[in-house]
């Protein structure tokens, strides 16, 4: 993917054109710097598109004798849906099995935010995170699972306010051997204790 640096003042000026066409007067106190403050927001929201996983782990991958499952659990998660460009949030695990190197901890993290600061579906977003981890941990196995609540669904079409959509991606050793697979979705259901 290309990465396109947008302007801020073309998207502030469509926003205005946009309150114009929803019956709304952009010159009113409330709303006259409510097309800048918009296009500055979704600018920070589809930041991800001007990121590389490169970038975002910045070179902290280290060597790692361990052979064991390293997990991060509930990352919080802030996307907005390509069909409504309405948000979705929630939570997102992710388990790798290293094999001679890991990643910096909060690598893991800002992989999850590179691919949601993108218009995005669950599904897709699931499975890029899974990618991305093996790819820059060279992981024998990697497993992600993603709980999300989507405004769309929420406060337009079918209005259900309490349902949570739940996916997952398997790679790897995740994939290949169940008692793998099950100590992952085990661990991120175990409650934390301290």
């Amino acid at each position: 993917m290309m990465a396109h640096t947008p302007n801020a003042a073309r998207v502030a000026k469509l926003i205005r054109q946009l309150l114009v066409e929803l019956g709304e007067d952009p010159a009113r106190e409330g709303l006259v710097a409510t097309p800048k403050r918009v296009a500055e927001s979704l600018l920070f929201l589809t930041n991800g598109y001007r990121q590389t996983t490169r970038k975002v782990i910045n070179g902290a991958i280290f060597e790692s004798q361990t052979n064991n499952m390293i997990i991060v659990r509930d990352i919080e998660v802030y996307s907005l849906c390509e069909h409504h460009m309405l948000p979705f949030f929630g939570r997102c695990h992710v388990g790798y099995v290293a094999r001679d190197k890991v990643l910096g901890v909060s690598k893991i993290a800002r992989l999850v935010d590179c691919f949601a600061r993108r218009l995005q579906i669950q599904e897709r977003l699931t499975e890029e995170v899974a990618e991305a981890v093996r790819d820059a941990a060279g992981a024998e196995g990697v497993g992600v699972v993603m709980e999300c609540r989507h405004l769309c669904m929420m406060m337009r079409g079918v209005g259900k306010q309490n349902s949570v959509m739940t996916t997952s991606t398997v790679l790897g050793s995740f994939r290949k051997n169940s008692a793998t697979r099950a100590e992952f979705l085990s661990l991120i259901r175990s409650p934390v204790h301290g």
